[in-house]
């Protein structure tokens, strides 16, 4: 048997060549018409969309009534956006192959990334009648409903989906979305849970309850029900990669690291699980196995900005300043937008004592994303540190102006203002604070070791909450 397939392979190569052969115009070759199949479907999986229309074409010049080819043409061609030459030839397909179950639902697919969407339902629908998989056909119609923007519609056929079949992964991401997007994720956990009560050996089930876990931040919650999917299902892959994200929110990045070396332990290796394996590592300080991890990132892609950012963050907390800012710069050149990464060079450059770079970084970092709240607390501790305290309180003061709502800048405009000797203002910023975050007014005796003014301080924050 594995002979067979070794010299299938090898015959399905040779006709490549050939065929690439006769594309480069150095002669002409005939091929049957498996096997122009079976080179269309070679370059639409290596993503050679372009080859692979030319297989088409080519293999339709000869097997004009192929319905194979014709709906991969049909499907080469909507990939690209025409959506029209698609369902006309569709049309076509469906004159040889009257009520072909494959011609009727792929005219109901791209019906819909057309915006026919009445007309796609209709398609959908009436092949429900015969359609051994009614799951995929129902999960078809949600997807049209959900791009029509009729989410209620959507999650009924999602729910139908899952009906039909517990493991349609589509069905049941798609629906979580849609509950999510409605604000009704919440109400919908007993709807999970009954999946579950229903067949509690799906591991699908168990992920998905976890994907709407975590979408509410109930991250114990998800990290148990991510943690069955795995026991259910060893290998299972996306499971593990959430578990460790949910590791993450909690904090206990050791068990982050382990979720995520599972990852890769059951799939093939990309760039955004070794930056997030990289990730859970810099947590727990371990600097150059986190270099090491986000390395790996580059090598497999590099244009990963988040895997140049990481070693420069890294180089930048081993006090290797001056190795730290070519990678800041590289991250940066591939995505000029992302103000974390700014932030990062603006602290890196100031620790290397250059205040005119590190300046132009923090403004950068504000014009990327005004409502980044650690900007406006780094840039004015530096500020602060540098015994600015007017102009540290300044900056504060852009960040309120931009989020009113966040009392860690009220807090920090307090200790600005303190330390300015502004003290009637300080207590304004300090009943703003209070109102918005009581608890978090323990972050004031950071700034205060005097044992006199943190009584002070604290005198006062008592009267306010005796009120």
């Amino acid at each position: 048997m594995e002979q067979e397939f070794e010299e299938r392979e090898s015959e399905i190569k040779a006709s490549i060549q050939r065929f690439e052969s006769m594309l480069d115009g150095s002669e002409n070759q005939f091929f049957d018409l498996d096997v122009y199949e079976q080179m269309v479907e070679h370059y639409m999986e290596e993503g050679d969309l372009e080859k692979a229309m030319k297989a088409c074409e080519a293999g339709l010049g000869n097997f004009p009534y192929s319905l194979e080819l014709m709906l991969d043409k049909a499907q080469l061609l909507a990939t690209n956006g025409k959506y029209e030459q698609a369902l006309n030839l569709l049309d076509r397909a469906a004159l040889y192959n009257p009520s072909d179950p494959d011609v009727q639902y792929m005219q109901g697919t791209i019906s819909n990334l057309a915006g026919n969407y009445e007309q796609s339902i209709e398609i959908l629908t009436d092949l429900l009648e015969t359609a051994d998989e009614k799951d995929d056909i129902y999960f078809q119609i949600g997807q049209t409903y959900q791009n029509w923007g009729k989410y209620e519609q959507a999650i009924e056929n999602y729910k139908t989906s899952i009906n039909y079949n517990i493991n349609n992964e589509n069905s049941l991401y798609e629906l979580a979305f849609c509950l999510d997007l409605i604000g009704e994720l919440e109400n919908s956990l007993d709807y999970y849970q009954q999946l579950i009560d229903r067949d509690p050996y799906s591991h699908n089930a168990w992920y998905n309850i976890g994907i709407a876990y975590s979408k509410l931040s109930r991250y114990k919650d998800a990290a148990e029900a991510y943690d069955y999917a795995t026991i259910i299902k060893e290998d299972f892959a996306s499971a593990y990669f959430n578990l460790g994200n949910t590791y993450m929110n909690l904090g206990e990045f050791v068990k982050a690291e382990e979720a995520y070396r599972s990852t890769l332990k059951y799939e093939e290796a990309t760039p955004e699980t070794y930056c997030y394996l990289g990730a859970s590592l810099e947590k727990q300080n371990r600097y150059g196995e986190a270099i090491t991890r986000y390395r790996d990132a580059v090598h497999l892609d590099n244009l990963w900005d988040e895997g140049y950012y990481g070693i420069g963050v890294c180089l930048s907390e081993l006090g290797k300043w001056h190795e730290s800012i070519p990678f800041l710069r590289k991250a940066l050149k591939l995505n000029e937008k992302n103000a974390e990464y700014w932030l990062a060079l603006a602290e890196t450059e100031y620790k290397l004592g250059n205040g005119v770079s590190s300046l132009e970084a923090f403004e950068k970092a504000v014009e990327a994303d005004p409502a980044n709240v650690d900007v406006y607390l780094q840039w004015s501790l530096v500020m602060f540190d540098q015994g600015d305290f007017a102009r540290a309180h300044e900056i504060i003061e852009m960040g309120i102006e931009e989020l009113p709502q966040e009392a860690d800048l009220y807090y920090r405009a307090v200790i600005y203002l303190i330390h300015a000797g502004h003290y009637r203002e300080a207590l304004v910023s300090l009943e703003a604070a209070l109102t918005l975050n009581y608890d978090q007014h323990v972050l004031l005796f950071d700034f205060f070791p005097e044992l006199e003014k943190q009584k002070a301080l604290y005198k006062i924050i008592e009267q306010y909450r005796k009120k």
